[in-house]
This record gives C-alpha cells, sequence and structure tokens, in this order.
C-alpha cells in the first residue's frame, strides 16, 4: 500500500462521514447539556490528558467558542496549585489521585457540566476524574474511540473505561492505535482523533448555539482577539464568568 497525502484525505474522509453518520444523536445529546449548562449561568469543564488536550483546547477559550469554558489539565497542580514541576512525570496521567487535585483546583459549582477527552479512555486520571464528576453530581459528556477503548484494559482500579461513566459518550471513530495508514515493514502512520474529535466538537458547539437562540439567548461566544474590537467583547463578557475560567497568558 503507498502512503502519501491523497491516501491520508481519503482514510480520513471516511471516518469524518463515519462520525457525521453514526454520531449525530450522540452529539445532539451532548449539545442539550451545553445548552442547559449555558442557561443555568455554568460554565463547561474540559479535561485531557496527552494529545487529548488537543480537543480541550478546541473547546475552551477559542475564537468562535464559548465564553463559559474552562480548560483543566494535570500541569494545574503545578500552574495554580503550587506543586513542583518535577512532580509530573511521563506516566502521570496514569494516577488517579492527581484527579481530584485538578478537580479541587477547578473549583467547579453544581451547575457546571464536564467534557473529558480520552482516545482510550482508560488511564487513571481520566477514570477517575470522569468518577469523581459523576459522585459530585455534575453532568460528563466523553470523547472517545470506541474501538480502542473496548479493546484494552482499563489502568483504573475499577476496571472501567471512561465511556462507561458518561451520560453522552461520542466516539470520534478513530481505530485501534489511531493511526490510519501501514507503512511498509510494519508501523503505521498519521493519527487521526484529534481532527474527528474537534470535528464533532465544533459540530456540538452549533446545535448548542442553536438551542440557545431558540431559547431566547444570546450564545456567549469569542471574538478573535486579533480583529479589531475583540479584547474588548471578550473581556466585556468573561468579566462575568470571573473567577470561575482561568486563561493561558
Amino acid at each position: 500500500m503507498s502512503i502519501g497525502q491523497d491516501e491520508f484525505v481519503s482514510a480520513a474522509k471516511d471516518l469524518i462521514d463515519q462520525l457525521v453518520t453514526t454520531q449525530r444523536e450522540a452529539i445532539g445529546a451532548a449539545a442539550a447539556l451545553v445548552a442547559d449548562c449555558v442557561l443555568a449561568d455554568g460554565v463547561v469543564q474540559a479535561f485531557g490528558t496527552g494529545h487529548s488536550q488537543g480537543l480541550v483546547m478546541e473547546i475552551a477559550g477559542r475564537a468562535g467558542g464559548l465564553i463559559p469554558t474552562n480548560k483543566l489539565s494535570l500541569r494545574d497542580v503545578v500552574t495554580y496549585g503550587g506543586d513542583p514541576a518535577d512532580s509530573l512525570g511521563p506516566h502521570t496521567e496514569r494516577e488517579p489521585a492527581i484527579a481530584h487535585r485538578v478537580y479541587e483546583l477547578a473549583s467547579p459549582r453544581e451547575t457546571d457540566l464536564f467534557v473529558i477527552a480520552s482516545n482510550s479512555g482508560g488511564n487513571g486520571s481520566i477514570v477517575e476524574m470522569a468518577s469523581l464528576v459523576k459522585e459530585r453530581g455534575h453532568g460528563l459528556i466523553a470523547f472517545t474511540s470506541l474501538a480502542h477503548a473496548t479493546a484494552v484494559e482499563s489502568r483504573h482500579p475499577s476496571g472501567k473505561h471512561l465511556h462507561e461513566l458518561a451520560d453522552v459518550v461520542i466516539d470520534n471513530c478513530g481505530p485501534m492505535g489511531d493511526t490510519l495508514l501501514p507503512m511498509p515493514g510494519g508501523g503505521q502512520v498519521c493519527a487521526i482523533s484529534s481532527i474527528t474529535s474537534a470535528f464533532a466538537a465544533q459540530m456540538m458547539l452549533a446545535d448548542a448555539c442553536a438551542r440557545l437562540i431558540a431559547a431566547g439567548h444570546t450564545p456567549p461566544v469569542y471574538l478573535s482577539a486579533n480583529i479589531p474590537g475583540g479584547d474588548e467583547h471578550n473581556k466585556s463578557l468573561e468579566e462575568h464568568y470571573s473567577g470561575r475560567i482561568r486563561r493561558d497568558p
């Protein structure tokens, strides 16, 4: 099999088509939770580790996205919690206990909604965060690869995966291992989950905004900070959520 941009585009299009065909109902259900969260004056708390942080950045704090969103990261224990930087290692995402510290530092309200992204859905911090979120009564949307998650064992002591704990599960339709194109002699190349997850997140946002408009509510969304008036617009809307949302410098 040859490898090149044409092969990647073809395989990626097939998965996006699969996503659009199979995930519309789940995305619509997730959008309803997002809209209800905004209407209840809640914040969408987004969490992921590794490359799933890309999906978190797609949801929280970007132009065209909702303002009541907050980006959670394992690094929060250093940035906001004062822990030493060397407390984070390459396998920290596998440790359940750190999820409690990240949650506490976010200080979420009861009306807040959580979005957790994980391709495998089985690392300790991911499953522990999902468990904690449900114990505290929050709604939970999961972005994951069901093909991957159902093929591997969880690293969490409970043996559970993210998709088993969520109220709504959005399958990013990525394959086991995330990559699309096999290489001669073994191995594969070209990851896809970041692309399909971002696509699904924007579908969710479009539906959520449509629901807010139908309810007579103007969606609180960011303008690009790089257009005239963008900073002023964003700052005026952020003030309502002061102390509840954090933005990188």
